[in-house]
């Protein structure tokens, strides 16, 4: 994937929370749209300034659009607007990164669990299709394409619960999680366990077992915070990434991942591939 189909990927994720719907877009719309994505694509860091007057030049309008525009990605996150002062592209104390990544695994335990019972085996499918294209990319060191088939992965899965106001919830919380997600894929090693933990929250849902799928995702995440304490400090107070060109570099681990099966590794309380119904505790 490239960075232009990578672009147009987080525009439509911005746009689906803050242009509700509207066809065509505002100018407003517009301007949160593509400021949004740029920020979830780390063209504009934590911490930027986020210049109205340079805004309202770019897009040929006065400066009352543009600081409509700040005022929607401020209330998702991206944003910080504060008195008297320029905006600019927010910078995440740590201990707010802590409670989204500790709300998102509460939550996704109960999406995990609803899975596993209620959806059908064609639901099921449908899952390991993203899989098995989250496993190409890193076979491929695509790392833009494996963190957009993993936001893929998670939204069918939140889809498929069922659970209307679980989704919703976890819908407010994209724009917020999209940067940090990309920074707790930034390793190699890191997005080698995120792909064997959702291999083998498939096999979960295949085996039906809600208690093992809640578990897996419930440690996906937990693990995810923990790569985020280290990177940004768990002492320090702001939260910002890294920039890594091009992604993290794969080609050290992609051997070890055939595209839909978990790898032939063994990792403490996780069962070997190919052993079919055997319990896993992360």
């Amino acid at each position: 994937m490239d960075a232009a189909e990578s672009m147009r990927r987080a525009l439509a994720s911005v746009a689906a929370i803050v242009s509700n719907g509207e066809q065509p877009p505002s100018l407003v719309s517009r301007i949160a749209c593509e400021v949004g994505a740029e920020i979830v694509e780390r063209l504009r860091a934590p911490g930027d300034d986020l210049n109205s007057v340079e805004l309202s030049r770019r897009y040929a309008t006065s400066r009352t659009p543009v600081r409509e525009a700040l005022m929607l990605l401020e209330k998702e996150g991206l944003v910080t607007v504060p008195p008297r002062r320029r905006p600019r592209v927010s910078v995440l104390d740590i201990r707010d990164v802590r409670e989204i990544y500790r709300t998102r695994s509460a939550l996704l335990e109960f999406i995990a669990a609803d899975v596993a019972r209620f959806a059908t085996d064609e639901e099921v499918g449908r899952l390991t299709m993203i899989g098995e294209r989250m496993g190409s990319a890193f076979a491929a060191q695509d790392f833009n394409a494996y963190l957009w088939a993993n936001v893929d992965f998670h939204d069918l899965n939140t889809l498929l619960s069922r659970n209307r106001t679980v989704k919703r919830i976890i819908d407010s919380l994209l724009l917020r999680t999209l940067p940090l997600r990309r920074l707790s894929l930034s390793r190699a090693e890191w997005v080698s366990n995120s792909l064997d933990d959702h291999l083998y929250l498939i096999k979960a849902y295949r085996n039906r077992d809600p208690n093992l799928a809640a578990a897996l995702l419930r440690s996906n995440h937990i693990q995810a915070l923990n790569r985020l304490e280290g990177l940004l400090g768990a002492g320090s107070g702001a939260a910002a990434w890294v920039p890594c060109e091009g992604g993290p570099n794969l080609s050290t681990v992609t051997a070890r991942h055939p595209v839909a099966a978990p790898p032939p590794r063994e990792r403490r309380g996780r069962p070997r591939a190919g052993t079919e119904g055997e319990g896993a505790t992360p």
